[in-house]
């Protein structure tokens, strides 16, 4: 299948492109950041589906929705809409443009993955594509921990969505552990990002209780190993795990 990702988050479009391109049976033949491009591309490309966010600068998603009709298509695309706001009026009015599905960020890569299957009537069985999906050796050390990142669930608005990818990129390349955290890590982010030390800190343990309460708490789990129970994992377990997945690949 042919997908088109049209999101203005440039780095989730890299995640979203690694990923479906692992996939046996999916092929991303295009990014689009706004909605006059993304309707360019529709026509242009004919895509078998679009993942279409609804927040976009020029034409939003709704607009390209509303427009779609008018590019006199052979086939429509299937449409999965992506979307940081699930409010009743917002689900109302996709309902009435009659998008394929939609999916509220944040979001399991396979989960969406099994969507675009499912609501393209390729519903099946894809063990080659299981075993693709596992860490591709290709994908750089900045995309992998992104791609992690968004499999917690921690929203990419997040400050200590940003300072948690940096900390584990800063731990996999110097080695950084314990104490470390107080002493140089954090102090280190802080002037990086033009902030305080216990900024940093609080930034990244409200996007770990984020992640815990309200995204993907099975695959904190195992990320986290044996050790961890049913409390909300600390700061320095998450970076440590964060860069050992980094340094096995």
């Amino acid at each position: 299948m042919r997908v088109l990702i049209v999101d203005n988050n440039v780095e989730l479009c890299h995640v979203l492109e690694d990923y479906l391109n692992r996939q046996s049976d999916l092929e991303v033949v295009g990014k689009a950041h706004d909605g006059e491009q993304a309707l360019e591309q529709i026509k242009t490309l004919q895509p078998d589906v679009v993942l279409l966010d609804v927040t976009m600068p020029y034409l939003d998603g709704i607009g390209v929705l509303e427009r779609l009709d008018t590019l006199k298509l052979v086939k429509r695309p299937r449409i999965i809409v992506i979307t940081a706001f699930g409010t009743d009026r917002l689900i109302l009015r996709l309902q009435a443009l009659n998008p394929e599905y939609f999916m509220v960020k944040p979001f399991r890569l396979q989960v969406l993955v099994e969507r675009i299957r499912q609501f393209s009537g390729e519903q099946k069985h894809h063990p080659v594509a299981e075993q693709a999906a596992a860490v591709d050796p290709s994908v750089s050390c900045r995309r992998k921990v992104t791609q992690l990142l968004h499999e917690m669930g921690v929203p990419s608005h997040f400050k200590g969505f940003s300072y948690l990818r940096e900390a584990a990129l800063m731990c996999a390349e110097d080695g950084y552990f314990g104490g470390g955290l107080t002493k140089e890590m954090y102090p280190a982010l802080a002037e990086r990002y033009g902030t305080t030390s216990s900024g940093v800190e609080a930034a990244i343990r409200n996007a770990v209780h984020f992640a815990w309460e309200n995204g993907n708490t099975e695959f904190i789990r195992r990320l986290c190993g044996s050790t961890q129970s049913d409390k909300v994992p600390t700061n320095s377990l998450i970076i440590a795990k964060l860069s050992e997945e980094v340094q096995s690949y």
